[in-house]
């Protein structure tokens, strides 16, 4: 039966260029909706930028010029970036749209309307030079926890742990780089230990991979803490209705972003989006999401779906960070690789094809380096797969000018060969990419040991070329079976591989091999990378 599924990716921030930490999270997922697409379910794919905050505000100021004009021309960057990996994505949008404020808004007054909302007076640190309450993100300390140095004020990338950014130890403002003072303030508070049991019953139901749900009972056991949803003067973001000089907290709207994107995607596709949000909707509702959000993710989001009444997350799927030469990116000390700077040097499928050798669905961080990153392309893609398709098609292409063989002959080997990709389905829906690499490189090795076995070009001599045509057929045959698994992974060089064999890379087309077909003299597929190119990055 098919499948109805939308898929989101957490909402980059618009406050600088997409880099590969980004592009792990997006080509996890694009495979994901590829595949699906391919196996015929039904599937959008949406994302839009993050474009609130105090640091969208701090970025305008430092490059003078309005917030309005710095998230529009950052979007257009991201949309580029995206497009370069081939990233499908349905509609790239903003949380700055007038689809959002309205369910900002709409959330807003069922939360009150419900009674979900409080007000409190509360101590927040304000700096005093820049005359600004500071963002728990714009604070810096030591962490109460396990004592790292150089922590947010809300969460600690050490040890994972969340604390009150007044717990921080020697708080110091990012901002101005002085000690903040305390300031009394009002805040607006969403009463999310409401929905304590709700959510916990929602996440122990397997909508998390097991290590992930040990970390959220955690929190649990420590007990959730009503919600600050709001924040002071100055700001970018949308006003709170009926307060003075307060907004909505980016993280209350950017998931919000997650309908509202989809609500415009409906009224451009004529979608319904009712039967995907409705609160008992039999569609499937998959997050991508960095460990770095699973908070916000598995706590605050849940809690807002179920206080409106809206469908839950079928899965959430988490990734680890990434890092480069054992470091952990960071944009402070320019330790990253951009989007745009991979693409100059690399094409976007090297990048695609090294993630999905590393990724599997757990929280494990993906480290690169040059020669990891180097072997992998050039022993795995290069001279197992690709070498496949070329020392069979320089003897189809040269002596039976293009012509596969005229039946199939070897149709039994042919059904066994396909037979072994059975479990790379289940690979596949379980979002288990590094295995679906390193089992269709053993199968790639099979194909190739059958080549060699049947050695095709000792019969030459003897003028044996119908064996000759059959043989280098068949290995054809196997490429082709290789390369529609490695579709939803390498969508260029999937292009360029329908080309060569003058066919689609489709499931339903594997029930029988191509013969008495000509496939097109291409003289490139892939090309090897060279480590040179890889120190240019960093």
């Amino acid at each position: 039966m098919k499948k109805k599924i939308l898929v989101t990716c957490a909402l980059p921030y618009a406050n600088g260029p997409i880099h590969i930490g980004h592009l792990l999270e997006h080509i996890q997922a694009d495979i994901f909706v590829r595949y699906q697409k391919m196996k015929k379910n039904d599937v959008w794919f949406i994302c839009a930028d993050d474009a609130h905050g105090t640091a969208i505000m701090l970025k305008a100021q430092e490059k003078n010029i309005s917030e309005e004009f710095l998230i529009k021309t950052v979007l257009e960057d991201h949309k580029k970036d995206f497009y370069n990996f081939d990233i499908s994505h349905d509609i790239y949008h903003s949380t700055h749209s007038k689809e959002n404020l309205r369910f900002v808004l709409k959330v807003f007054d069922i939360l009150k309307t419900k009674k979900m909302i409080s007000e409190k007076f509360v101590n927040q640190f304000f700096d005093e030079s820049s005359k600004m309450f500071l963002p728990d993100r714009y604070i810096n300390g030591t962490c109460p926890v396990c004592n790292s140095s150089s922590e947010f004020g809300d969460s600690c990338t050490s040890c994972g742990s969340f604390y009150s950014v007044l717990e921080l130890i020697n708080p110091i403002s990012v901002v101005s780089g002085n000690v903040p003072i305390l300031k009394r303030t009002l805040q607006v508070f969403f009463n999310i230990s409401l929905f304590e049991n709700k959510i916990k019953k929602m996440l122990l139901s397997n909508v998390l991979e097991k290590d992930v749900s040990k970390k959220v009972v955690e929190w649990f056991e420590i007990g959730l803490r009503d919600w600050n949803i709001s924040r002071d003067y100055p700001y970018f973001g949308f006003k709170i209705p009926g307060y003075k000089k307060k907004y909505f907290y980016v993280w209350l709207d950017a998931p919000i972003g997650y309908i509202s994107t989809f609500k415009k995607l409906c009224s451009e596709r004529n979608i319904n989006f009712n039967e995907f949000w409705d609160e008992n909707s039999n569609t499937k509702l998959y997050h991508f999401i960095g460990k770095d959000i699973i908070y916000f993710h598995s706590i605050f989001w849940p809690a807002i779906l179920n206080a409106i009444s809206f469908r839950k997350p079928t899965k959430i799927y988490v990734h680890g960070y990434v890092k480069i030469n054992d470091r952990k990116m960071s944009k402070s000390t320019k330790h990253l690789i951009t989007a745009k700077n991979w693409y100059k040097n690399f094409d976007s499928d090297s990048l695609r094809y090294y993630y999905a050798s590393k990724i599997s669905n757990n929280i494990e961080d993906i480290n690169i380096n040059a020669k990891d990153f180097v072997n992998s392309i050039n022993s795995g893609l290069v001279n197992k797969i690709i070498n496949l398709a070329t020392r069979n098609a320089s003897f189809i292409n040269k002596y039976f000018h293009g012509m596969l063989y005229k039946k199939a002959s070897n149709i039994l080997e042919y059904r066994n060969f396909l037979n072994k990709f059975n479990k790379i389905n289940l690979f596949f829906k379980n979002m288990k990419y590094r295995d679906v690499i390193s089992e269709i490189l053993k199968i790639s090795n099979f194909a190739n040991s059958y080549i060699n076995d049947k050695a095709p070009w000792r019969f030459i001599q003897y003028k044996n070329m119908n064996y000759v045509q059959d043989v280098c057929s068949t290995g054809i045959n196997f490429f082709r079976i290789i390369m529609t698994y490695m579709k939803p992974i390498l969508p260029k060089l999937s292009n360029r591989v329908e080309y060569f064999l003058n066919s689609k890379l489709d499931f339903k087309n594997l029930a029988q091999p191509l013969f008495d077909h000509k496939i097109n003299n291409v003289k490139f597929l892939y090309k090897r990378v060279k480590i040179k190119d890889f120190y240019k990055l960093i």
